[in-house]
This record gives C-alpha cells, structure tokens and sequence, in this order.
C-alpha cells in the first residue's frame, strides 16, 4: 500500500485526474483537479460502458480525448510535475484513468508516481487512521465571546475545529465563503489528526463545539472520543465578550462580505436579520422582533455615523437571553472533570505551562 503518511506529514502535491464533479464532492487538500475528462465526457463513457461494455468505453475515451484536447491535458500534467517533481497522480480506484495518465506522461519522457487504489483508497485511510488518537483530549469550554479560538491559535497541540469547518460555530457563525462539503471536512480534520499524532503531542486541544459546526459534523466515533477528554474553562467579563463578537460578527465580517459580494453592508445586515429570525423557535416573536429591531437601529446609526458601537446592544441581548442560558446549561450537565478555569490570561499561561511530550 502507498505511504499515505508520506504524503500528509510531507504535504506532497497531488494530481487528481477524477472528473470536475467527482473531485468538488470530495478530494485531498494537496491536491489539484487536472482531469483527463471532463464532466460531459466522463458521462457519454459511462453510458458507452453500461452499453457496451469496458473495451468500447475506452475506445470512445481515446477517441473523445485526442489530438489537440489530449495535448493539452498532458501538458497540464506536466507543467504540474515540473514544478512539483515529487507530485503523485491518482484516479478514483487508481485503475483506467491514472494508468492511462501515466503513461501518457511517460510518452512525454516524464515520470510520476501512481497511487495504487486511488482516491478511495487514500480516503479509508485516512478516516480508520484518524481514530487512533493517542494523545489526551482537553476541551476549551467558556462562554460565546470569551476569545477561545484566540486561545487556540497559541498554543500548538491545539486542532481547531472550526478553522476546519469554515464556520464560527454559532448561529451567526457563516462565513460569506462557503463551508467544506461533509466529505472535505472529514478529510481535513483527518489531516490535522494525522499530522497531530505524528507530532507526539500527550494533549490534543479542541474548542467545546458539539457534534456539529455549522453544517458540518463530527463523524461519530470522534465525538465519542472528544467526550472522554477533560475540561478547561475559559471565564471573561461581559464586557470583553462584547467586544470580541462586534470585532468578529460585526467589524471583520463586515470586511469581508464588501469583499466578496457587490452590496456588501446590506447582504451582511441581511444575514444577521435572518440569523436572529431563525432564534424564533427558542427566544419568542415579541424577543425576536425586539431583537431586529435593536439591530436596524443600530445599522442605521452605522450607515449615518460609520460608528459600529451601538450593534453592542443586540449582542448584549442575545448574548444574556440565548446563549449565555444555552451554555450554562450545558456547564451543568457536563461530565467531563474541570483541570482549570480562569481568564484569557490565566488559562493560557496553564495551556503552555503543561508538559506536551
């Protein structure tokens, strides 16, 4: 079997020859997609092959994939290789297609390895892989805004979750970027454990996300495994979570929807208005609509003024009405033995300070 460690821990690049639409539903984050068919060529095949059979689906493959067309795709290869001389080729099984690749590389007098298995061969490692941790799980706990992915970012033996995810983990945690498909994230977080436990770390530490971030979720075996760990807890001031989630959910999520899309403000102030309308279920129409209405007066005072301040008191509110209720919650039924809380200081000093080896 391949050295699948190899090319995790040595971030080596990859030639992924799948087909456009197999490759967005999940491939490897060293990868790149230079397909040796395209999405309607890859269709016309299948049909040939359920017709007639394999022998005619490869005729029809070179046929379609000739001349001008197979120049270019060989080239794309190459140009690839040139620049990463230790770049691996694969398909979905590591049949037809790489095989054909290869060779077809190795007519331009150039070589690359081939992973035998393919895609999905990669893929089972990684997921039976990814159970083996051997490192003790410590879960950072505290209540929203209290900076834990702030803390994460400091200390090395962390994974974090939500990076992973592409979401904050909240409600309002979108981000204008979409998240990874369900198979990207389980292979990203894959990566992150392999390259975790090559590292020998004796602690494993993860922000208190739950089963799901976002529309992502934690495949089950691991969230088990994350439930046997214990708890450090992170406690800050009202004051200092407020103006952490105005910096994240208003300030920095504000520059980045006028980056990406053309009426920025309004889009942003949309998809917070929908996000506290979606609280409905749980808050109740009279706090909702108190709630939106915090929210359009404190974006018309933005849009007059440029001061961003006054959105502090819609977060203040679902802060104590939503969160602050749901979290402390979850604090009592918790189970996990508590090693240490304190501030952002404190516990960051505690996180460092362990033995890591």
């Amino acid at each position: 079997m391949y050295d699948f460690k190899k090319i995790i821990i040595n971030n080596i690049p990859l030639i992924d020859v799948r087909a456009p639409i197999e490759y967005n539903k999940g491939a490897f984050l060293n990868s790149v997609n230079l397909p040796i068919m395209q999405d309607d060529e890859r269709h016309e095949i299948g049909i040939e092959y359920k017709k007639n059979g394999n022998a005619a689906a490869i005729e029809l493959g070179h046929r379609l994939v000739s001349g001008n067309i197979r120049a270019e795709r060989i080239n794309s290869w190459i140009k690839f290789i040139e620049d990463n001389p230790n770049a691996v080729i694969y398909c979905f099984r590591g049949g037809q297609r790489s095989k054909i690749s290869k060779q077809w590389i190795a007519e331009a007098n150039r070589d690359v390895e081939r992973i035998e298995g393919g895609y999905k061969a990669f893929r089972t490692y990684l997921m039976e892989e990814s159970k083996n941790i051997n490192s003790s799980i410590l879960i950072l706990a505290g209540y929203t805004g209290a900076g834990k992915t702030r803390v994460l970012d400091n200390i090395n033996y962390a994974i974090d979750l939500e990076k992973i995810a592409n979401h904050r983990g909240s409600s309002f945690g979108r981000y204008v970027s979409k998240q990874p498909t369900q198979i990207n994230f389980e292979n990203n977080l894959a990566y992150a454990i392999i390259k975790h436990q090559h590292e020998n770390y004796k602690y494993m530490l993860l922000e208190d996300e739950g089963r799901h971030v976002g529309t992502n979720f934690i495949p089950r075996d691991l969230t088990q495994k994350f439930a046997t760990g214990s708890m450090v807890v992170l406690d800050e001031t009202l004051e200092h979570r407020l103006d952490i989630t105005l910096n994240e959910y208003v300030c920095v999520a504000q520059e980045q929807y006028c980056a990406i899309t053309e009426d920025g403000l309004n889009d942003w102030a949309n998809y917070i208005t929908e996000s506290i309308q979606r609280l409905q279920k749980r808050l109740g129409n009279t706090m909702v609509r108190e709630v939106v209405q915090m929210f359009d007066d404190a974006f018309s005072y933005q849009l007059k003024s440029g001061d961003i301040e006054a959105h502090k008191d819609w977060i203040e509110c679902l802060l104590t009405n939503y969160y602050d209720p749901m979290y402390k919650y979850q604090l009592e039924k918790n189970t996990m033995p508590i090693l240490f809380r304190g501030n952002t200081r404190e516990v960051t000093e505690y996180l460092l300070d362990l033995k890591i080896y």
